[in-house]
């Protein structure tokens, strides 16, 4: 048989290099004679730069930015040429993602996005032409406010006209918020065009926006919850629409990263799903056409997985050319009904598998490559 590997990362445990590795080994254990070819994938979030680099090439730059709790952090740019045309790909994750957060210190009312605006500057100061950036797996939710106090955004409060600071300290903060002056992050962007590959689809606000839907998995009370809805919703009364009329509070994938998608929004940059973005660069349909069966897999696999996240976009493609897709996931948090729906013909748990999930965490390659030599006895043949 031939067999597709085509896993995202394992949240904050394997990257999606290291997962597909992992299914690889387990799978070939049950079945040696099958041809396994891995194509680890992002949606957008962590990885996203790493995978691109490795089906792309290009060159990556090394840059030191402000993390989420505003420590320097490393981050890469990587930049490719094109038809005399430089394009700098950028990844939120690595400025900002909730793994750069250690667990006693994880609070989204305080993580900032402004490394994220300093990314773009260096990608602008690069000399790229355009800008692709990678949203996902942030430990931040502010709506972007950092990233647009980077830029120099200037912002009045009841108080009066004031620089960016107020932006720079995280989401609760922005209910002082009365108005915000994109001119001068608009003029330092110039001509650059600026893409949004985001994760989920979802808008800023509401029960699957960017506090509602994320901030508990980023270390959120649900007091904390309900104060971040309340402080982007008035962020985004102040910020009001773009000139061309629209709300893009509204638009899919403002909520991304913690709201980040919203701020990049608003500069006019255009959104595209991350998973297609990735998808087309490592050219999976041409893979899975040629397979007999695809796998796939996550961390957990749970109601966001169907937003526009890696699982989902690999099912699109195995349906498309009518292959089976398993996924084989960490945690599995949909039902049957779900995962048919979204064209899978099998999900499996590395935790029930494992035994619990202390137990699949604690050495989680093996874990993972145990349920892939699980389900090759059933599925290999």
């Amino acid at each position: 048989m031939r067999i597709v590997v085509a896993p995202d990362s394992f949240g904050g445990t394997l990257s999606a290099v290291q997962a597909a590795e992992a299914i690889r080994v387990g799978w070939t254990r049950t079945a040696p004679d099958d041809q396994v070819t891995t194509v680890p994938l992002s949606d957008g979030g962590p990885g996203f730069v790493d995978v691109l680099h490795h089906c792309l090439g290009g060159r990556l730059v090394e840059v030191m930015v402000s993390g989420p709790l505003g420590e320097p952090v490393v981050a890469h740019i990587l930049l490719v040429e094109k038809g005399g045309a430089r394009t700098a790909y950028v990844e939120s994750a690595q400025v900002c993602g909730l793994h750069l957060i250690p667990a006693e210190r994880r609070d989204p009312t305080r993580a900032t996005t402004v490394g994220v605006g300093e990314l773009l500057l260096a990608a602008v100061d690069a000399g790229a032409q355009r800008i692709v950036v990678g949203l996902g797996g942030s430990g931040t939710c502010d709506g972007g406010a950092g990233l647009l106090a980077a830029l120099s955004a200037q912002v009045r409060t009841d108080e009066g006209t004031r620089g960016p600071g107020v932006l720079r300290h995280g989401g609760a903060g922005l209910g002082v918020v009365r108005s915000v002056d994109l001119r001068t992050p608009l003029d330092l962007l110039g001509d650059v065009e600026v893409v949004v590959a985001t994760d989920v689809d979802v808008p800023l606000l509401g029960s699957r926006g960017a506090a509602h839907g994320f901030a508990s998995q980023k270390g959120a009370t649900p007091a904390q919850v309900d104060e971040l809805e309340s402080a982007l919703g008035a962020f985004a009364r102040a910020l009001g629409r773009r000139s061309d009329g629209k709300d893009p509070a509204l638009l899919a994938g403002a909520g991304a990263a913690g709201g980040l998608g919203y701020a990049l929004l608003h500069l006019g940059a255009r959104r595209v799903p991350g998973i297609a973005t990735v998808l087309g660069s490592v050219g999976l349909a041409e893979r899975v056409g040629a397979a007999d069966l695809v796998l796939t897999g996550e961390g957990r696999f749970d109601w966001q997985s169907l937003q526009g996240k890696v699982v989902s976009g690999v099912c699109g493609v195995a349906v498309e050319h009518a292959r089976p897709v398993l996924v084989l996931a960490g945690q599995v948090e949909v039902g049957r009904r779900e995962w048919v729906a979204l064209g899978a013909a099998g999900a499996f748990s590395v935790a029930d598998q494992a035994g619990s999930v202390a137990a699949a965490m604690a050495a989680p390659a093996d874990r993972l490559a145990d349920l892939a030599a699980r389900v090759a006895r059933t599925w290999s043949r």
